[in-house]
């Protein structure tokens, strides 16, 4: 089959355009016109534009999933959910997505398995809830759960932006100043210090020292940084171990390190509550949800829970031997299993996280500037004492 790309007109007369694959223009219309939609115009796409320049950000999947259960829970038919929504969507490439749900649920498929077709824009864990809820006929509390879940990914998200856009702005301020005065100043200041006849102090030899060495080598400071980033992206591509190790710097590293182990636990803690909720075994939860980690550390250590087990230990003395989560989270976790409330308690754990990571991001937004301002003044301190402490030397040595 080809990828076409079209121009059609809905029901209500609104034209619609985007991307389709069919045999010819009379598959594409056919395909087309059972998903509500009447040809106008087709052509052959390009091979790759459906590959490239196309995503769905979360935002957009909080909307997919919270229409989906405004919509059900009114009683509309799952086919008509979706065919309203793909009239409604935005986002090109989501529509298309939406339309093919449309047909692989007319040919047979239920909403998970059409889901599993298009695993750029659907989770693993969002088919296995889906599928869960389908099997339940609770599909639509899987919509209402995975809609607050997504909201709070990125209200997450928000707030780490929100430690990094800082310190990263002052970070470039105070290395666009150093550049200023080491490429510019400094230089305008050697030949006088210089020619003042002192032995020079070895603070200003050094200022000096580097000050040349920004000027003769300028290019190589600013493209050294990116050189080692494109190094590091390939090592952590092509060589696992490599990555491994960088995700475990990501876990320790301060205070970014302990901040994104919580988000991840939580967000761990959230799925796997639902999951397990939904009727999954505690063996399917982890190997579902240790894909959503995005660290091959946390990652590591629920495959060797996984197997413990297997091995016919609890859930939490498995946990406990993997050393994921703190004591606290550990005894949550015992009670739940205890009680048979496991679920709640791993909501719970969620609901742990989600305060001690805001917690520590307010602390660490307070740190992170003073020591940022501190970090700019010692450079201008350095910079000035250099400078100034020769010429209160000659001051000092006339006599008048």
């Amino acid at each position: 089959m080809a990828m076409y790309a079209y121009r059609a007109i809905n029901k209500l007369g609104q034209n619609r355009t985007g991307l389709q694959d069919a045999s010819n223009l009379v598959d594409l219309e056919m395909r087309l016109k059972r998903t509500g939609l009447d040809l106008i115009s087709g052509k052959i796409a390009k091979k790759n534009r459906l590959a490239t320049g196309t995503s769905v950000t979360r935002r957009e999947l909080i909307t997919f999933f919270f229409n989906m259960e405004q919509l059900t829970n009114a009683g509309v038919p799952l086919l008509d959910c979706l065919a309203d929504l793909r009239d409604t969507m935005s986002n090109p490439y989501l529509r298309e997505v939406v339309a093919n749900l449309i047909e692989n649920i007319e040919g047979g498929m239920r909403l998970s398995q059409a889901m599993a077709e298009h695993p750029r824009v659907f989770e693993a864990v969002f088919i296995s809830l889906v599928n869960a809820g389908e099997k339940s006929g609770k599909l639509q509390e899987v919509f209402l759960h995975l809609t607050d879940t997504l909201k709070w990914e990125d209200e997450m998200a928000s707030q780490t932006k929100q430690i990094l856009i800082y310190p990263a702005a002052v970070l470039v301020i105070v290395i666009s100043v150093a550049f200023f005065l080491m490429i510019y100043l400094v230089p305008q200041l050697t030949g006088f210090i210089q020619n003042m006849g002192q032995t020079l102090p070895l603070h200003t030899k050094a200022l000096l020292f580097v000050s040349s060495l920004f000027v003769q080598y300028w290019y190589v400071m600013l493209l050294v940084p990116i050189i080692l980033f494109i190094v590091l992206k390939l090592m952590m591509v092509f060589n696992s171990q490599a990555r491994y190790r960088f995700d475990d710097l990501k876990l320790k590293i301060w205070p970014v390190g302990p901040i994104l182990k919580k988000i991840v636990l939580a967000r761990f803690a959230h799925f796997f509550a639902m999951l397990y909720a939904s009727g999954i075994s505690i063996l399917e939860c982890i190997a579902i949800c240790r894909n959503i980690t995005g660290n091959m550390v946390i990652e590591e250590s629920l495959i060797q829970a996984g197997r413990e087990i297997e091995e016919g230990k609890n859930l939490t003395q498995s946990f406990q031997s993997a050393n994921i989560f703190p004591p606290l989270v550990l005894r949550m976790l015992r009670v739940g299993e205890a009680t048979g409330a496991l679920d709640k308690a791993l909501l719970n754990v969620g609901y742990f996280y989600d305060r001690d990571v805001k917690e520590a991001i307010t602390k660490a937004q307070a740190m992170i500037g003073p020591a940022m301002t501190v970090l700019l003044g010692l450079l201008l301190g350095w910079i000035m004492f250099s400078v100034l402490m020769p010429i209160y030397d000659v001051i000092g040595k006339v006599k008048f």
